[in-house]
């Protein structure tokens, strides 16, 4: 009889591991918070944020290109060397971009000292527009950002460092350029650490709720780091064989000897 009602728990123990996994909720995005309202009216009820543009902070990179009628007073602004042909990579960045300081300045060659930090890209053009006026009355410059790039870890397929395309990315697409998570990414529990000139800050945030839509942290900017944290569930999926394994072979044994003592 005790060996008998040891067969019956090894095997519900077995079922429940082996039967284990992500419960369909768990995997479901943007669900409606109040089942009892009406989907088309939480639809259109629903309001996105305006992201904010990015500000250049100490050790940002820029890429500034000055071009003129005149290919010779062209290359007397420019950093990057003669035959580039306007190339611009990552590896070159830091040889030939402009580095901020930790001051928030950059120096340009013949133009001096220019402050950048805690501006975006359009002010810092428009204020290099109007200091280079006093060199050039028909010059076109050009403002970009070197890295413009998020990391995304965690539970995805994908884990790794990708570039912004745009400018109005959201955490979605950011999440779909990694392959989306996995089945054991916790979609109530994702951080986001953001730095600033004061330190990371660091926001945590449901994925499952559409009340994302109008957060702060909806759309994602340059050197964001998303991190996925893992589900409760993931370690015993991930053990879940080796405990089958392990019961399936005792509930055999025990098997057996029950079977030799009815004899």
């Amino acid at each position: 009889m005790k060996i008998n009602r040891i067969l019956i728990f090894i095997f519900l123990s077995v079922n429940l591991i082996s039967g284990s996994c992500v419960s369909r909720k768990g995997l479901t995005y943007l669900r409606y918070s109040n089942k009892t309202v009406d989907h088309e009216t939480i639809s259109e009820q629903t309001t996105s944020v305006t992201p904010a543009a990015y500000k250049i902070m100490p050790y940002d990179n820029l890429y500034i290109r000055v071009i003129t009628p005149d290919p010779q007073w062209s290359e007397l602004f420019n950093i990057m060397p003669a035959g580039q042909g306007g190339t611009f990579t990552e590896e070159s960045a830091a040889l030939f971009g402009y580095s901020v300081d930790k001051y928030g300045k950059i120096e340009i060659p013949y133009v001096g000292i220019v402050e950048v930090a805690n501006k975006t890209l359009s002010e810092i053009k428009s204020e290099l527009d109007i200091l280079f006026k006093n060199y050039l009355t028909d010059a076109a410059i050009t403002v970009k950002l070197v890295n413009n790039y998020i990391s995304i870890l965690g539970e995805v397929e994908a884990p790794g460092r990708y570039r912004l395309t745009k400018d109005r990315l959201n955490v979605f697409e950011a999440l779909s350029m990694a392959g989306d998570m996995t089945d054991f990414g916790n979609r109530q529990r994702v951080q986001l650490i953001r730095p600033s000139p004061y330190g990371p800050n660091i926001k945590e945030f449901t994925l499952s709720d559409r009340s994302i839509l109008s957060s702060d942290f909806f759309y994602v900017m340059p050197n964001d780091v998303i991190y996925v944290i893992p589900a409760r569930g993931k370690i015993f999926q991930v053990n879940s064989t080796l405990y089958t394994l392990f019961f399936t072979t005792l509930t055999s044994a025990l098997a057996v000897i029950a079977f030799f003592r009815t004899l």
